[in-house]
């Protein structure tokens, strides 16, 4: 018989009470469920013993120190590996929709890397392929009147080649497989006209040339490349009546690495070669990216698909080599003004030691183009290559992305140095799994497809999972060309910009002056703003998360870049472009750490402070811009602006508010280590971790604006777009300086509110 007395009864009970107040709390907190992430899925009845932080080391880092992490990651991009894969991926045609067997060959090589849930997502995607062309210089025959329209009335004085050199020293530029010069989604036509020089073909050149009584309509364009989107030229063409363009790559864009600086070309030496041509898409990417017949949703089958008329152009056009240029140009010789009679924007064409004079034109009429184009249209499977390594927190997203698809055989630089350095990033975090590592956040790997033709595989896969990624995406990361030079160029959102600072400071640059030199000691830390042209637009400008893109580009006095040409070939990269591999392996590091960071970061390494800042000096480019406007001085003005100021103040206040308490946080979560039995202090700290870290992921979201912008309502974003006529170039503030371009005062009053409502979102957002 047992015998209790009181005094350990008393000591009984007060035991059973002790364990009941320390399991009731547990019983009632939010959890983390290890599969599901945060959030209270099982609702109160969960485990008591469920943990309320994501994993049991946290916030250290799981299966191996963050130091061990990072030295892994700098550590395993390797050059010979590097090498090793450009050599696969540029061996033959990997075209938009053709290129099932990369994607494939893709997968497995993550599968092995170690990510093995990685799979391929299909869509189908209204796309069109080359079937002929044909561009020749025609001259009336002699007795035949000028106005004459068929062929046979006509000499031929110069037939294009429409293709480029095939070169010895470069094996990929000779495949029989070879992709033929063509542009994505041009039109199909075959016209004959009279032509005029239109200088780069930007909206400011076609009005330099209206202005100038320059007759446009009926006629067809000869434009240059460079400052702007080629799209955006063709669509200014036909808004004015043109009936087609030609564009041509002038070394007027190669600064001093030029045959007429005695720079032997390519592959001799790093001078453009004359017979390069750049292919590329002309959809008017300021419209909408994607998939012309399914804007806003993603192509899947049996979709109802649109009528794509106002995203893609109507009149044909073609790209051609300054080589089949300059019979054309130089026929326009004494014909019209010259460019020298224009602003200086004319002035610099690099073809005036071909005895080319950059006249105008129009052609006299006895001298007319024969332009053919023909493209297949068809509605045709684009292949994604998505990769997932699942951290602890499943609603804490990390997406990192570059495009597989090239215009071309090679695409050793774009966008295959990408998907080099990619694939070593990937290996990089394979090994640190094999260490035991556990990332506390989901990283997502992504292989694009059809980003040549409109960023067809990024957007349609962005406007599939919206949801999810409004829900959980803290940042993606893109890099689509990652080498082509040695200076560093990062283009952000101002959330980012402390992040790349970090990563670049880590990584050791390949072009030491001094030893021990980094990436950041030899960039000049400007980071430009988003606008579009890869695969990052529809994170950005759609969904509002906040991305980047990187890469290393050309010098003054490096090698000429053949951008979408047969010559961006594994050749060009291995004797010219980056002999060592080094900056794949560079640009690999970077991209990772900055990954890493956003990845095992306690605290999500976003700095809100930095946006507000650029807010200001948005608002302020946008109150120049209106200086310059007749009415600049008017009443609406000075009270829309003096509306953004003072909601842009307000958020100022509220971010250095908030990216105080974060850095409060970060330091008692890295100096503050809190004993077991104080497990209410480490929960609670978590708790507040969790609130910062969804107001940073959410902040970019504040500034979307979900009937978009006016006359192109796919962007979202109150802040970043395309510019409307620049197409590559971010515009900042777009709807409210498209406003102030057009003079419309009920769209600058309609816009000022709309901004500072999404601007006082964000400070709601970072004041509760």
């Amino acid at each position: 018989m047992c015998v209790i007395n009181e005094a350990e009864e008393f000591n009984a009970t007060t035991l059973i009470v002790v364990v009941v107040l320390f399991l009731v709390p547990i019983k009632w907190l939010p959890h983390h469920d290890l599969n599901n992430g945060w959030g209270d899925d099982d609702g109160p009845w969960g485990s008591p013993f469920s943990s309320p932080y994501p994993h049991p080391a946290w916030p250290d880092s799981q299966g191996i120190s963050y130091g061990e992490l990072q030295d892994v990651l700098l550590g395993t991009p390797d050059e010979a590996k590097a090498k090793e894969w450009s050599q696969y991926y540029t061996s033959g045609p990997h075209l938009a929709g053709k290129n099932l067997t990369q994607a494939l060959w893709t997968r497995e090589r993550w599968q092995g890397f170690g990510v093995s849930d990685s799979s391929i997502v299909t869509y189908d995607a209204y796309i069109n392929y080359h079937q002929d062309h044909r561009l020749a210089l025609l001259e009336t025959k002699s007795g035949t009147h000028e106005e004459s329209t068929t062929e046979k009335e006509y000499t031929i004085k110069y037939e294009c080649k429409m293709e480029e050199d095939v070169l010895d020293k470069d094996p990929t530029t000779g495949l029989e497989t070879r992709v033929p010069t063509f542009h994505g989604y041009s039109a199909s036509g075959d016209v004959t006209a009279q032509y005029v020089y239109v200088n780069f073909g930007t909206y400011w050149d076609y009005d330099d040339l209206v202005k100038a009584n320059i007759t446009l309509e009926g006629k067809i364009a000869i434009a240059k490349y460079g400052r702007g989107f080629r799209g955006l030229k063709v669509k200014r063409a036909q808004q004015l009546g043109m009936v087609g363009v030609i564009i041509y790559s002038d070394p007027q864009e190669d600064g001093e690495i030029t045959e007429q600086n005695s720079y032997k070309a390519y592959p001799e030496g790093p001078a453009r070669n004359p017979s390069s041509v750049q292919r590329g898409s002309v959809q008017f990417i300021d419209v909408a990216p994607g998939d012309p017949t399914t804007v806003g949703y993603p192509s899947k089958p049996g979709v109802p698909r649109q009528d794509p008329g106002s995203i893609i152009p109507s009149i044909p056009s073609v790209p051609i080599s300054y080589q089949d240029a300059l019979p054309i140009l130089q026929s326009l010789n004494g014909h019209g003004p010259s460019a020298r009679d224009f602003n200086e924007y004319w002035q610099g064409g690099g073809l005036g030691y071909k005895n080319v004079s950059y006249n105008i034109g129009p052609s006299p009429s006895s001298l007319k183009l024969n332009l053919v184009n023909k493209q297949e249209y068809i509605i045709t499977p684009m292949w994604d290559v998505i990769g997932i390594i699942n951290g602890t927190m499943s609603d804490e997203v990390v997406i990192l992305g570059n495009h597989r698809d090239a215009w071309i055989a090679g695409g050793a630089a774009d966008p295959n140095s990408g998907s080099v350095a990619l694939n070593e990033v990937i290996r990089s975090f394979g090994l640190a799994l094999e260490k035991g590592w556990k990332p506390l956040r989901t990283i997502v790997f992504a292989s694009w497809d059809g980003e040549e033709a409109a960023l067809i595989g990024s957007t349609e896969w962005v406007e599939e999972y919206l949801p999810w990624l409004s829900s959980a995406a803290v940042a993606y990361l893109n890099v689509d060309v990652a080498c082509i030079g040695p200076e560093y160029v990062a283009a952000a959102s101002p959330l980012l910009n402390k992040v790349i600072y970090k990563a670049t400071g880590l990584v050791q640059s390949p072009n030491q002056t001094i030893p021990g030199q980094t990436v950041r000691d030899l960039w000049s830390g400007r980071i430009k703003t988003m606008g579009s042209g890869s695969d990052f637009t529809a994170f950005q400008d759609f969904a509002g998360i906040p991305s980047m893109d990187q890469r290393f580009s050309r010098a003054a006095n490096s090698p000429v870049y053949h951008y979408h040409s047969n010559y961006d070939s594994f050749h060009w990269m291995d004797k010219f472009g980056d002999k060592d591999w080094q900056y794949h392996t560079a640009a690999a590091k970077v991209w990772a750490l900055i990954a890493a960071s956003l990845v095992e970061s306690p605290i999500i390494l976003f700095n809100a402070t930095d946006y507000a800042k650029s807010l200001s000096s948005y608002v302020e480019a946008a109150r120049e811009k209106a200086r310059k406007s007749e009415t600049s001085t008017s009443m609406l003005y000075q009270t829309a602006f003096h509306k953004l100021e003072s909601a842009v103040e307000r958020l100022h206040k509220a971010t250095v508010r908030f990216d105080q308490q974060a850095s409060l946080l970060e330091e008692q979560v890295e100096n503050g280590r809190i004993p077991w039995w104080k497990w209410w202090q480490k929960v609670r700290l978590y708790i507040e971790v969790k609130k910062v870290n969804n107001g940073y992921k959410h902040l970019e979201r504040q500034f979307l604006h979900a009937d978009g912008l006016d006359g192109r309502t796919w962007f979202k974003h109150v802040v970043f777009a395309p510019g409307r006529w620049t197409g590559y170039a971010g515009a900042t503030f777009p709807g409210l300086v498209e406003a102030i371009e057009d003079k419309n005062d009920t769209a600058i009053k309609k816009w000022s509110n709309i901004i500072e409502a999404r601007i006082n979102a964000a400070t709601v957002l970072l004041e509760h």
